[in-house]
């Protein structure tokens, strides 16, 4: 028979590690699904082995997520390192494969922790060896310490400073800091400034960042436009323009950003409602104020819900954690003080996020790419391939993939999808969300037919697979 649990969390970054240490320290049976083979998530990733001097580099906040890992460890949560789930029935039977085969579990609860993504960023050579996201290259210092001596980091957004910083502090500064920021973008975001006073500690932190970049005499180049990579066989420089003269960095290693977005994959799976955010510039999954989305017993915290960062993340988590294990019993006195501090703190840190989604919105014209830019990677589609689709009549992502293959690689969708329907939505004069997103199928993640094979089409209680 499937096994059953109480609560299964998918995602082991801040905000299921808190939500599954929560709902465990209650009584709740709860197993956490993670692809990673340690806790963290991309944020505190590889935190438990990271030396004191990558600490210093990395900053106390990376440092933090130590003590969110460690209160993890010690619940009575069961923890599945390396499994990568591909499948959610509308039962809440949730198929995973780990160690080279396939199981599952059935969940009263489903939280869905699956964090963020890089918003794809195509510019003409994008897809040159050499040129990755910022978000990769701080993968490569957390686990591996390695930095790239010859890097420009381009794009916009505080991630963009934080790695500036840290290579800094790793004596690896990099060669320039391109920021797309448009102009009049910094007058344009004062308006939110007051409120963002809630969060001071977060102004305080990056204003210190680019101060120290700057100091260590890293150029800065603000406003840029026509970001184009060169190179033949590898990335050997980037071209822009900025203050109306046109420049020219040599490098070995780029760093495009331009923000985060929400994984949605799994809440499109089960077909969630989503909306477009006008603010955030992407589709978020529609929540209640329980974090559950559309779909009953399926629950979202963290980025996977809309961008807030790894502290905001976790302090879904807790909350989430906590209505969980007390539902149906209703909470004590002491729970319901606690869940009132909890989500006092929480919209004080989440005060920030109006100042920062005005400030680094994409620039427009990034969110446009020329016609013989690719947009989709894995099939090589340009975005004027795209805008063809949609003159010969296709409404959608979905017949736009249809048509010409996008978001059928391996990434399914996960790097071209908010492109493509950007690209769509602006071809036809519409809002993004009347264009949609791609229809979400299972398998999420690849996996071998080795496995599937072994697999019966059906459960042990002959009930479809499929949503």
């Amino acid at each position: 028979m499937t096994r059953e649990v109480d609560v299964l969390v998918i995602g082991a970054g801040p905000a299921g590690l808190a939500a599954a240490t929560e709902a465990a320290n209650a009584g709740r049976s709860v197993v956490l699904l993670d692809e990673q083979p340690a806790p963290g998530g991309q944020i505190y990733r590889a935190v438990e082995r990271a030396s004191p001097a990558l600490l210093k580099i990395l900053g106390e906040d990376y440092a933090a997520g130590r003590a969110l890992v460690d209160e993890f460890r010690a619940s009575a949560a069961e923890y599945l390192p390396g499994a990568s789930v591909w499948n959610i029935g509308t039962d809440r039977l949730v198929d995973y494969s780990q160690g080279g085969q396939i199981a599952n579990l059935r969940a009263a609860s489903i939280v869905c922790a699956a964090g963020a993504l890089e918003r794809p960023c195509p510019i003409p050579g994008w897809t040159l060896p050499g040129v990755t996201t910022v978000g990769g290259l701080q993968i490569l210092l957390k686990t591996s310490g390695v930095v790239e001596e010859e890097v420009v980091l381009a794009g916009a957004g505080p991630l963009l400073w934080l790695l500036a910083g840290q290579l800094v502090a790793a004596g690896a500064p990099p060669k320039a800091v391109v920021e797309t920021v448009p102009k009049g973008r910094q007058t344009a975001a004062l308006s939110k400034l007051p409120g963002a006073l809630r969060a001071a500690g977060y102004l305080r932190k990056g204003l210190a960042l680019t101060t120290a970049v700057r100091r260590a005499g890293v150029p800065v180049y603000s406003h840029a436009e026509a970001l184009e990579v060169e190179g033949e066989l590898a990335v050997s420089g980037l071209r822009f323009r900025a203050d109306g003269s046109e420049h020219r960095l040599a490098c070995t290693a780029l760093g495009l950003h331009q923000g985060l977005i929400p994984n949605q994959q799994i809440t499109r799976l089960l077909r969630c409602e989503h909306a477009w955010d006008s603010a955030q510039h992407c589709f978020r999954p529609v929540l209640d104020d329980g974090f559950q989305t559309s779909f009953p017993g399926l629950y979202v915290v963290g980025d996977a819900g809309g961008i807030s960062g790894a502290k905001a993340a976790a302090l879904q988590g807790r909350i989430l954690g906590i209505q969980l294990a007390t539902a149906g019993s209703g909470a004590g006195r002491q729970a319901e003080r606690r869940l009132g501090s909890l989500k006092a703190e929480l919209g004080r840190d989440l005060a920030i996020r109006p100042f920062l989604e005005a400030l680094y919105a994409p620039d427009p014209k990034l969110l446009a790419p020329a016609d013989s830019t690719i947009v989709c990677r894995c099939e090589e589609v340009t975005a004027g391939r795209v805008r063809e689709a949609v003159r010969l009549g296709a409404p959608g992502p979905n017949q736009v993939k249809s048509l010409i293959r996008t978001g059928m690689g391996s990434c399914q969708g996960r790097v071209c999808g908010v492109a493509v329907a950007s690209i769509i939505a602006a071809e036809q004069g519409a809002p993004p969300d009347q264009a949609d997103y791609y229809r979400i199928r299972p398998p999420l993640k690849p996996l071998p037919l080795t496995e599937l094979a072994a697999y019966p089409a059906t459960g042990p209680d002959d009930e479809e697979r499929e949503p």
